[in-house]
């Protein structure tokens, strides 16, 4: 019994084998046995336990509760184009859709299949991972993904960022990287189209990729016969005949886009930045503590994941020849920021525990602020208009007039009654006119004059809304007219210029 343990322990020497016994019979005989003991380890290429969408069922299910508890966790506005581009368009067809006439269903089931989609990117993401590296790296990426306060800030809301994102890891997944197992050209190359569609920007990180696609190509012509050309007619030709049913004439909409935003610059009339603004604020406030992590992994990551910090790189440079600018431009590269973030976490040996630690807490508080607390005010205070729904004999008499800059709240797809609202306008000038000032513009610059002269002989509407910045200065009016508050609504900690810490509902006295 000694001698065979001594021999067992000698890796396969010549003793092991006993007379009649060949040793490659034997040596397939101990790697079976391995691969039955191994084999069900996640990542390991064997048994994962029961799978969906190809990856583990219990991971995609936690993925899509985690999105949803996200979404119900942010209940606060970001920018006007989450409801002004989207639910304010859309409404009544969804209203279609549910065949069910209440405004809670219109605000949520919207965010709802956005917090699925988000969730099953999150999944894709990883999957990606593991195919390239293995579950190790997977994880990490994973983890990072789940712990960015700005995705979760981000990807519940019905945002066309929001969607460029998930199609760009949607596209990711089945890009043709080296080692890919997932690849497939037409795939990816569909849903970057689908993804310029729905937001002609998305194009932007896409460049590098498709051009290093096409130089490491050996058969070039076949991939622009039957990929390039397909696709792009294909997805392309679906978007002018949606185009043409909902704006009764042909149209191309992404090229009005270009022009608007490129050509023209008119982006510059909400707002413009330095050049420099990504680089100093955008990014670094986007990765938040994930930023030295980002770093790090930029240095530690193989050779082949350059082309995601080319994607980067790229993406802020464009975005940065703009003058306007915003940090939801730059989401769509926060995955990719991410697979270095996953890296550097792998490296990583002493201080890993603590590294997560800090990830983690870091980002759960500015998560849950910017979610729950920060500019609230223009959400809730819709709840007060949609109470002068609930009662029957309010729609007869009652009316609102936002005094906010334009846009600053949803509209009736918050509301959904026949309420009479009206809020300050602001229409870009397509003119050229360097003296050209919006209605808003021409209200803040005067507001009680404004005032006294567009109700001199006009009917007064029954509600007023508008943040506490001005109250004082419309004070007069108010008391003239017998206006009384009626509501306080919190919005922020933060006020800024236009931008009150509280918003004021003031109802006019019925004599």
């Amino acid at each position: 019994m000694q001698r065979a343990e001594s021999d067992m322990r000698a890796g396969g020497g010549g003793g092991v084998f006993p007379r009649g016994r060949t040793r490659s019979a034997d040596t397939v005989r101990l790697r079976k046995r391995k691969s039955a003991l191994y084999g069900a380890a996640p990542g390991a290429g064997g048994e994962r336990g029961p799978d969906l969408i190809g990856e583990n069922i219990y991971l995609v299910l936690f993925t899509i509760t985690l999105r949803v508890l996200n979404c119900f966790l942010v209940q606060t506005s970001f920018v006007p184009d989450e409801y002004w581009q989207s639910l304010e368009v859309a409404h009544h067809m969804i209203l279609q859709l549910l065949a069910k006439d209440d405004v809670q269903l219109l605000i949520w089931i919207p965010r709802l299949v956005q917090a699925l989609l988000s969730a099953l990117a999150d999944v894709k993401l990883y999957s990606l991972v593991r195919h390239l590296e293995n579950a190790e790296t997977a994880k990490w990426v994973y983890l990072c993904q789940l712990c960015s306060w700005f995705t979760w800030y981000c990807c519940t809301r019905t945002l066309t960022n929001t969607m460029e994102t998930v199609l760009t890891i949607f596209a990711l997944f089945y890009y043709p990287m080296e080692g890919s197992k997932t690849k497939s050209s037409c795939k990816y190359l569909t849903l970057v189209t689908l993804a310029f569609i729905i937001r002609p920007t998305a194009v932007i990180p896409w460049i590098p990729l498709v051009l290093r696609h096409f130089w490491q190509e050996q058969k070039k012509a076949d991939l622009v016969l039957y990929s390039y050309i397909p696709v792009g007619l294909v997805i392309l030709g679906i978007s002018l005949i949606i185009d043409r049913v909902f704006f009764g004439e042909w149209i191309l909409v992404q090229l009005k886009f270009l022009k608007f935003n490129v050509l023209q610059n008119l982006g510059t009339f909400y707002g413009s930045h330095p050049w420099h603004w990504y680089l100093t604020q955008g990014l670094p406030v986007i990765l938040g503590t994930h930023l030295p992590f980002f770093i790090h992994g930029c240095i530690q990551a193989p050779k082949r994941y350059r082309i995601f910090l080319v994607v980067v790189v790229w993406t802020v440079l464009v975005y940065s020849m703009l003058s306007h600018k915003e940090f939801r431009f730059i989401y769509p590269i926060l995955p990719f920021c991410m697979v270095f973030c996953g890296y550097s976490l792998k490296q990583l040996k002493t201080w890993k525990k603590s590294a997560i630690t800090f990830l983690l807490l870091s980002n759960l508080l500015p998560a849950l602020y910017t979610g729950l607390i920060h500019q609230r005010g223009s959400l809730d205070v819709m709840m007060h208009m949609q109470q002068l729904c609930n009662n029957s004999s309010n729609q007869s008499w009652a009316s609102v007039f936002v005094m906010m800059p334009c846009h600053s709240t949803p509209f009736y797809s918050h509301v959904h009654c026949p309420l009479p609202m009206r809020f300050l306008q602001c229409p870009p000038d397509l003119t050229g006119n360097e003296s050209y000032l919006d209605e808003a513009d021409i209200f803040y610059s005067n507001p009680l004059k404004w005032l006294n002269e567009e109700f001199y002989n006009g009917t007064l509407p029954t509600h007023l809304v508008f943040f506490s910045v001005l109250e004082q200065e419309i004070s007069s009016f108010l008391a003239l007219n017998g206006y009384e508050k009626t509501a306080t609504v919190f919005h922020t900690h933060m006020p800024q210029g236009r931008i009150g810490s509280h918003i004021y509902v003031y109802a006019r006295r019925v004599k």
